[in-house]
């Protein structure tokens, strides 16, 4: 993402609380940063697209945002004073709005922008970005965004473009759930698999996230993931917060976070979430030999 930006003119400040993933950026023109204080002081607007709410809310107090009371006493000026946060990061609409006014109080912008899509889209500008701000403020940022997604759709207010993306990230997981399950009862069955796939593309039924999760799962390779497992089980259990908060029943999407988090508990945690296959349509055991 830093990278898009940077071919399409902008000036880039940027900070990894893992600073070793930097160094292509810094080789690219970008200028690195040391602390998210520095970066803050630099620039007119942050784009965070960290792990989770905990980790935005740690580097908005680093950058005196999070944080406003001074050691001396009093307020201390934001160094994001007109300036602009927008979090890109999956977290809970709650949870936003809370930072959000966090970030108001400090004198600056928030815009929830959480996208689909995954490394190839991000590299190529294709992401599909949801926003959740005031309109004044979508209207000022959106090209910016437009940098990064060939879609961008302002949902609403902030909170919405938050719970726009939980729901997507529900049927990440319930889709591939319901594929690895099926998958499973056909090789089982002795089925031939292309002729499984023939039927399924040819149906309503079909979802390109089929074919994207097949190799993966016919030959149990799930390293060099484009989404772990872990980040997939974060996201699960926060639309079954939020969907129990809204007065729906939980229990299909809490049995998928159940099927993640069983993942995540035999190892696949920094996986391809389509580890999940090894859960539902477990290896077959080799007899042991007699004694």
């Amino acid at each position: 993402m830093a990278l898009r930006l940077l071919s399409s003119g902008h000036r880039v400040w940027v900070y990894n609380r893992t600073p070793e993933r930097l160094k292509p950026l810094d080789l690219a023109g970008a200028v690195v940063c040391s602390t998210p204080l520095e970066l803050a002081q630099a620039v007119e607007a942050v784009i965070f697209m960290v792990t989770d709410g905990a980790a935005v809310r740690s580097l908005l107090d680093a950058m005196a945002v999070g944080d406003r009371t001074a050691s001396s006493g009093g307020n201390r000026p934001s160094p994001l004073a007109q300036g602009a946060i927008i979090q890109m990061g999956t977290i809970a609409p709650a949870e936003s709005q809370l930072i959000e006014q966090a970030v108001i109080q400090a004198g600056a912008t928030y815009l929830e922008a959480p996208v689909l899509g995954s490394i190839p889209e991000a590299k190529n500008g294709k992401l599909i970005i949801m926003v959740g701000a005031e309109s004044a403020d979508y209207q000022r940022w959106q090209p910016l965004l437009a940098c990064l997604g060939t879609t961008l759709y302002h949902v609403g207010p902030v909170g919405s473009a938050a719970t726009l993306k939980l729901a997507m990230n529900q049927l990440i997981g319930s889709l591939t759930a319901a594929f690895a399950e099926s998958l499973g009862l056909v090789q089982a069955a002795g089925i031939d698999v292309d002729t499984f796939m023939a039927v399924v593309r040819q149906s309503a039924l079909y979802a390109p996230t089929f074919d994207k999760k097949l190799r993966r799962m016919q030959t149990r390779q799930f390293a060099d993931p484009n989404f772990p497992t872990k980040h997939l089980l974060k996201d699960m259990g926060l639309f079954v917060a939020a969907a129990e908060a809204a007065g729906l029943a939980t229990l299909p999407a809490e049995s998928v976070r159940q099927i993640v988090a069983q993942a995540v508990q035999a190892g696949y945690a920094d996986d391809d979430y389509a580890a999940l296959f090894n859960i539902v349509s477990p290896m077959p055991q080799l007899d042991k030999p007699a004694l």
